[in-house]
């Protein structure tokens, strides 16, 4: 499996070698610290998203618990709250909610400073 991405699945074949590229549409809480923008603004962590493509061993179903990292070496949960086919990527993506009810400053700017997380506005 690439680096980024733990997952563990009840009933997973092990036998199973492949892994299947997905993209994770990471949705993130607020900071009690906000994050500012270019323009010194806060950034409203509800209207962004950050994404990723990671390798799975399976697409995980609601409710399953994804280790993700940054690189610098952030590690975090997320749990996935659905996984839908994008016929223009050809992949799946995996909508994820952070695990927490709130993310630590450091965790936010790994995110935020990490080349391989892009930020999407809504």
């Amino acid at each position: 499996m690439a680096s980024g991405a733990w997952i563990t699945l009840e009933g997973l074949n092990r036998r199973s070698f492949m892994s299947i590229e997905v993209e994770v549409n990471l949705r993130i809480p607020k900071v009690k610290v906000p994050t500012l923008d270019e323009n010194g603004r806060p950034i409203d962590h509800t209207y962004v998203r950050f994404t990723k493509l990671i390798k799975v061993p399976a697409i995980p179903k609601a409710g399953v618990s994804l280790q993700l990292s940054t690189s610098s070496g952030t590690t975090f949960e997320c749990e996935v709250t659905r996984a839908d086919w994008n016929e223009e990527k050809e992949l799946f993506i995996l909508a994820c909610k952070y695990s927490k009810r709130s993310i630590p400053a450091d965790e936010c700017a790994a995110l935020f400073n990490d080349a391989d997380w892009k930020m999407r506005p809504l």
